[in-house]
């Protein structure tokens, strides 16, 4: 992990329209690069544009350009750390891939693009969204938006669509990270958020991360595990690939990918028998106890032991841990939650800690780690399928009349809850949908069965996407409008922990890109529906959005820019008031939930979870297996996830060029039993094969990863996609889909990909 030196760092080679659109203080370098290592006009405190850890960093600004990145060492998360994606996001603002206008398609060049004016492609895309919905509906235009937005965004683009477009139709890329986790919370606490802070790890006597490969999707978050390593903490790591967190553990439970609900109940089956669980926490905060200890009875070490493929000693030394240490938590990310049965793998985890009673109390606690840069801000303000602003359901009629009443429509108005962000791609393709505007989302790349998305698409009679690169989905639209980066713009996003914070604009967007907010009200502007939808900046949104979340679950009321930048930063729930006798929150609002004697307005004094009797729920969790296992005609589990390097789609990081340096092409991970066995050494090219696809990648072999599962990374496109190969079938509760596990088949590839040529060595 990259520490906070200061350091000069040099941009990728540009043309000579880019130097001119960026300005004349750049030179080139001998090496043919651009030397950024020049005095800056400014520092802009700010924060980093990738993982939902939304690392504090400071930009530096010269003649309207990024040129650098410094620490920003009194922002209390990472106190001026950055992984290697931090040090190097600067790097992508002059990048000569970035959209400096807005393209239509043009039909005289087949997959090619054209420059259009602006206020042109504005007025188009308003004029087809008019004519598919007179046409064939208001739900036959869909939206489909990103967890990486600003909050302001996220709760601007919830009511663009409910009040505006009127369509039920609207999800987000959300939908593919933090909804399983999500879910299990609400049904568990009642609240959707981390329970504690990141300082909480540091005391925990025992630390269990399940699922999550910290130090390389949230590298700062493994600072804290060491820490608390450091001071005497048993570490507990469950995961099918030895990750690098996983190898400095105390205990590696290799888990077999898709059986962690069996894991967590042979685990609170041991707590029960030995009696390390707290009955009169159970007693007093939970309800469901009996029901689940009656689930998990049959889960003897020996078959908990059978269905996971880990030993059973190990599986003991894990429940003697967790369930006799004093403090503990445990956090789990996608691992745990990328599966047809994701939310019962989450409960399953939260009964763990619950049986505990190690909940709500400095060291004691659980958390899901975000993966998107605003995970949890994205999730919480409507532009869900299902939500209104504040957490709010909209399917309640309370809910909707008070929304309603702050946006001034009638609640009637209001469509009730559309379908998740995979189901709007099955409408496309059954021709339900007709339209669609997608913004920083590229569901070609992101999404599972990726063959049937691009299918899909091409269906569509009008397709806009509003990004600052041409990434691989917006190859498929008839219009795309330039958008903003993160540092063109401002607003608030909520980190991993619960805490709001700033982001604040260090540059201008260059030619004719707009902020992403400005873009979505020229286009109501020019649908004449532009009522509520005429904010003059993200402050205005952010006004609007306190108001509109006030007394919902995720309460913004009394968070204010200047609050959040005094404090640095300020955890929700934050309400700007309470009942008399109820004190307010602190200055940083709510860090740790769930403390004895806390407010919130579901319980109102009745316990500290939020549901009306105050009372936390223990979920009955029923082991349910892979909805696609192996078999003999597929006799191998694919499992995917990231690398350091890369984020996501790779639309960004894959333009970087000192991160793509570092991992330029994914690889197939596998043991050397299984790769011995098909006959494959390492760097030989190897087919995986899915019933779904098929992708030739160079072969990785290593001992860090189970025999019967290999690894595939998911940020690159078209051929070299993994999710070509995986499955979507999804949670039936939280419509997440199944990326961590499917059936394939491996072979020695018959010859290179065509893709190939270009990644040997010139001779």
């Amino acid at each position: 992990m990259d520490g906070p030196a200061r350091t000069t760092e040099t941009t990728p080679s540009l043309d000579r329209e880019t130097i001119a659109q960026f300005g004349p203080h750049l030179a080139y370098a001998k090496d043919a690069r651009l030397d950024s290592g020049v005095e800056p006009d400014k520092y802009v405190k700010t924060h980093c544009c990738f993982c939902g850890q939304q690392c504090g960093m400071q930009l530096k600004v010269k003649d309207n350009l990024v040129i650098g990145v410094e620490p920003w060492y009194e922002f209390p998360f990472n106190k001026g750390m950055m992984c290697p994606k931090g040090i190097k996001r600067y790097l992508q603002q002059a990048h000569p891939d970035r959209l400096l206008h807005a393209y239509e398609k043009d039909t005289a060049s087949p997959g090619g693009f054209k420059t259009m004016a602006y206020d042109a492609a504005i007025r188009k895309t308003a004029g087809e969204i008019e004519r598919i919905q007179a046409t064939y509906g208001r739900d036959a235009f869909a939206l489909l938006s990103g967890a990486s937005l600003t909050t302001e965004k996220t709760y601007l683009m919830g009511k663009f669509a409910h009040m505006c477009l009127r369509t039920a139709n609207i999800d987000y890329n959300g939908r593919l990270c933090m909804v399983s986790a999500g879910a299990g919370n609400k049904k568990a606490f009642g609240i959707d958020r981390a329970a504690n802070p990141w300082d909480d790890i540091l005391g925990a006597d025992v630390i269990l991360v399940s699922g999550a490969n910290i130090a390389e999707c949230a590298p700062i978050t493994t600072n804290y595990v060491w820490q608390a390593r450091e001071q005497g903490a048993k570490v507990i790591v469950v995961d099918p690939r030895i990750t690098p967190i996983a190898r400095t553990c105390d205990l590696f439970l290799p888990v077999k990918p898709g059986r962690d609900t069996a894991l967590f109940n042979g685990i609170l089956h041991l707590m029960i028998e030995h009696d390390w669980i707290d009955q009169q926490f159970i007693a007093t905060h939970t309800v469901g106890f009996d029901a689940v200890a009656a689930e998990v009875r049959e889960w003897t070490p020996q078959r908990t032991a059978e269905v996971t493929g880990i030993a059973v000693k190990s599986i003991e030394q894990a429940a003697e841990w967790w369930g006799t240490a004093k403090t503990s938590f445990l956090c789990h990310a996608r691992g745990l939650e990328h599966h047809s049965h994701g939310v019962q793998n989450v409960l399953s985890a939260i009964n763990v800690v619950l049986a505990s009673g190690r909940i709500g109390r400095p060291n004691c606690g659980y958390a899901t780690i975000t993966g998107q840069g605003n995970g949890q801000g994205g999730r919480e303000h409507g532009q869900k399928c299902d939500q209104l602003p504040g957490g709010r359901d909209l399917a309640n009629p309370e809910h909707r009349g008070y929304v309603a009443g702050v946006w001034g429509m009638d609640p009637a108005d209001l469509p009730q809850p559309g379908v998740d962000a995979y189901e709007i791609i099955r409408k496309i393709d059954r021709g339900e949908i007709k339209g669609l505007l997608s913004l920083c989302f590229n569901p070609v790349v992101s999404l599972p069965d990726n063959n049937f998305v691009r299918q899909a698409l091409e269906k569509l009679e009008y397709y806009a996407v509003i990004d600052f690169f041409m990434s691989e989905s917006a190859r498929y639209a008839t219009v795309v409008l330039p958008g903003s980066l993160q540092e063109e713009d401002e607003g608030t996003v909520t980190q991993t922990e619960g805490r709001v914070i700033r982001i604040n604009k260090a540059v201008e967007c260059p030619g004719e890109a707009r902020p992403d907010w400005q873009i979505i009200q020229d286009i109501a502007k020019a649908l004449g529906r532009e009522q509520g939808l005429a904010f003059a900046s993200p402050g205005e949104m952010f006004e609007e959005l306190r108001l509109a979340s006030k007394g919902g679950i995720a309460d913004y009321s009394g968070i204010s820019y200047e609050r959040i930048e005094k404090n640095f930063g300020v955890f929700w729930p934050c309400p700007s008031e309470v009942p008399d006798g109820v004190a307010m929150p602190g200055p940083q609002g709510t860090p740790r939930l769930f403390e004895p004697g806390s407010w919130n307005p579901v319980a109102k004094g009745a316990g500290p979870f939020y549901f009306p009797d105050g009372k936390a729920r223990l979920n009955v969790t029923a082991y349910v297996g892979p909805a696609e296992d192996v078999d003999e005609e597929f006799p191998i589990i694919l499992t995917t996830g990231r690398v350091v390097s890369q984020f996501l789609s790779g639309n960004q990081t894959r333009r970087i060029g000192p991160l793509v340096d570092h991992c330029p092409e994914p690889r197939i991970e596998m043991h050397p039993r299984l790769a011995t066995r098909l006959g494959i050494t390492d760097g030989d090219w190897a087919t995986a094969e899915s019933r779904r696809g098929n992708c030739t990648l160079r072969a990785s072999v290593v001992t860090t990863i189970r025999p019967d599962t290999v690894f595939i990374p998911y940020h690159w496109a078209g051929r070299k996609s993994a999710n070509q190969l995986t499955i979507s079938a999804q949670d039936p509760i939280s419509k997440i889909p199944e990326y961590k596990v499917c059936a394939v088949r491996v072979r020695k590839a018959d010859a290179p990909p065509a893709y190939a040529d270009s990644l040997e060595p010139q001779q």
